[in-house]
């Protein structure tokens, strides 16, 4: 049950939100000052509710003490500056009273929800070679994929991850499959799209001597060779609706059929299918079978690309150098600051494996111990230069357009050319309140070039 401290001088109040808290199965314990709360261990709450005009020490005098439990700050003075100045003194938010009751409940549920995910463990996996390692990457956007692993691994159930090339999804599935119940069992990897359309039935599901020319021998197929563990089957997108039927045989009955037998066996596998299309698409155009899309989504995992994960990409080139460099033994290299800058500010169409491919290039011709931009050899971002208009070829210098005549187009290329300068692309996406990939794609749609004196050494 979480547990959760109230801190508020008026008593009608304090014991109505005691009450509906409690209503909604959460453990509540009240005080009625700043004071008499930092007497209390404030490390064993999930949350703490507090007033901001408290008498003595306001509210905003529990973040620091109560760290890293969040603090939730309500007001009776609803105006912006008092919130705003609570949020940056480190409040995980604030509420303004009088406040909905539902509101405020949809509240506490998702700042406890946001702090579960927090703190999720990235899980271990050991990897071909069979060396141990865990995922990386403290984003929000990994932290829920390490929760819904967590949960969804024992569980046994159908799982589908969905992400674009490069993300890691054959490393979700071992993570999954190390984590679940048939964890001692066999783990089958195969990639839909690097078999051939006239041998992925026979390579799935096995084949009797005779079926066809060349079948010499008999043989089984992939999906009884994983009977009591996982077969993950990679792009799934790529598979011929003809093997689609036969596979949803085997997630409706747990049942097989080799080519040319007319006998059936029993098989108990676990499937884990990973796509970068959209199956959902793909069915209403006839490519894929909606029935088998819906046993497949059983439970969906969702990985991030790298360019959205910005936070992470410097913690994962380093553990990648670090690799590369033992491969190579060249240890001791270091990126240097405009070369970490470069990773940082790149899109990654290639995600983690360009990423990677991106470091080994640089271990390899490094001279001395730092590691340059031009040693990265990245691709360009694919930009398109035009010409400048005539009153703007300095941004510094650009006669500024009338606001009231500018389109949302015309306002973001005003924008960036008279910030870029001064900003870092994260602080460009933040002002204008997009993220750092629709800036990227924007700039590539209206051929406004990143300047490289707009980057910042770390």
């Amino acid at each position: 049950m979480r547990r959760i401290l109230i801190v508020e001088d008026e008593a009608i109040i304090r014991s109505a939100l005691k009450r509906l808290l409690e209503r909604h199965d959460y453990h509540v314990q009240e005080v009625e000052s700043a004071e008499d709360a930092q007497a209390l261990a404030l490390s064993q709450f999930d949350l703490i509710i507090s007033d901001l005009r408290l008498p003595g020490e306001p509210g905003t005098s529990l973040i620091a003490a109560a760290a890293p439990a969040p603090v939730l700050i309500m007001t009776s003075y609803a105006s912006m500056r008092s919130a705003v100045d609570a949020l940056k003194q480190g409040a995980v938010d604030y509420i303004a009273k009088p406040f909905d009751h539902d509101e405020l409940l949809e509240t506490v549920s998702r700042i406890l929800r946001q702090q579960a995910i927090q703190h999720s463990e990235p899980p271990d996996v050991t990897d071909k070679g069979g060396s141990r390692q865990s995922m990386i990457g403290e984003c929000v956007a990994m932290q829920q994929v390490y929760t819904r692993i967590r949960k969804t691994a024992p569980a046994d159930v159908t799982v589908l991850i969905q992400g674009e090339s490069g993300t890691g999804k054959e490393l979700v599935a071992r993570a999954l499959h190390q984590q679940s119940k048939r964890a001692r069992a066999a783990l089958i990897c195969v990639n839909c799209a690097a078999i051939p359309e006239t041998l992925i039935e026979s390579e799935l599901f096995g084949h009797e001597k005779g079926a066809f020319t060349g079948a010499s021998a008999s043989r089984t197929g992939l999906v009884e060779a994983a009977d009591g563990g996982t077969l993950f089957l990679d792009e799934i997108g790529e598979l011929p609706l003809d093997a689609q039927a036969r596979l949803l045989r085997v997630l409706q009955e747990g049942e097989i059929r080799k080519i040319g037998s007319v006998e059936t066996r029993h098989v108990d596998v676990r499937l884990i299918a990973a796509t970068h299309r959209d199956l959902r698409a793909l069915s209403k155009s006839g490519e894929f079978r909606l029935d088998l899309y819906y046993r497949l989504n059983v439970m969906q995992i969702d990985l991030p690309p790298l360019r959205e994960r910005e936070d992470d990409v410097l913690q994962i080139a380093d553990i990648l150098l670090e690799k590369a460099c033992k491969r190579h033994s060249r240890e001791g290299l270091r990126l240097s600051k405009s070369a970490r800058s470069e990773l940082k500010d790149y899109p990654w169409p290639g995600n983690v494996r360009e990423l990677e491919n991106a470091l080994e290039r640089g271990v390899i011709l490094a001279e001395g111990h730092l590691i340059h931009t031009d040693d990265l050899g990245l691709a360009p971002t694919g930009l398109t230069m035009r010409p400048a208009p005539v009153n703007a070829t300095s941004p510094s210098v650009a006669e500024p357009p009338n606001e009231d005549d500018l389109s949302l187009e015309d306002y973001f290329q005003h924008f960036v050319l008279e910030h870029q300068d001064q900003m870092s692309e994260t602080e460009l996406a933040q002002k204008l309140g997009i993220s750092r990939k629709n800036l990227w794609e924007r700039r590539q749609r209206l051929g406004i070039p990143r300047k490289k004196t707009a980057r910042r050494p770390l």
